[in-house]
């Protein structure tokens, strides 16, 4: 018999207003897979528990990266206006990326905004590059890149 974990990490989730336009940069920039997508459904447990307003219609994508399924969501808040993400943002995903510098150029290229480039040091010493990207919806993703040799 299998034990399971008490607890297991499924997926981040952000909410925006157009999933077609948030996967241009999802998608088409940082090379998420849509794997799954629905549209609009009135039972939808997201209502209540995202405190959505009455007349909203909703969409949902799955996102996944290779060998790491299902790991991004999109939810997508149509016909009800979402009021300004409040500063200090509360949250972020961070990711991973081989080329930091074509993610940049391409984020910005879409007229997101792209942070000045800051000095990464990681808990154990290694020290690499760190850089926030704010998607459509002021989302924030935050992109990294360790190189594999340190001098």
């Amino acid at each position: 018999m299998t034990t399971k974990q008490s607890v297991r990490f499924q997926r981040a989730n952000f909410v925006v207003e157009d999933i077609d336009k948030a996967l241009t940069f999802y998608r088409d920039i940082l090379d998420f897979e849509v794997t799954f997508r629905k549209g609009h459904n009135p039972d939808s447990y997201s209502i209540p528990v995202f405190e959505i307003a009455d007349g909203a219609e909703l969409g949902f994508a799955i996102l996944s990266l290779p060998g790491q399924p299902r790991v991004m969501a999109l939810s997508e808040i149509k016909n009800v206006p979402l009021a300004p993400v409040p500063h200090p943002r509360r949250s972020a995903i961070v990711l991973d990326v081989a080329d930091p510098d074509k993610v940049m150029a391409a984020s910005a290229a879409l007229g997101l905004k792209v942070y000045e480039e800051g000095r990464l040091q990681t808990h154990d010493g290694r020290i690499g590059r760190e850089i926030g990207i704010v998607d459509f919806d002021d989302n924030l993703v935050v992109i990294y890149q360790i190189p594999d040799a340190q001098s």
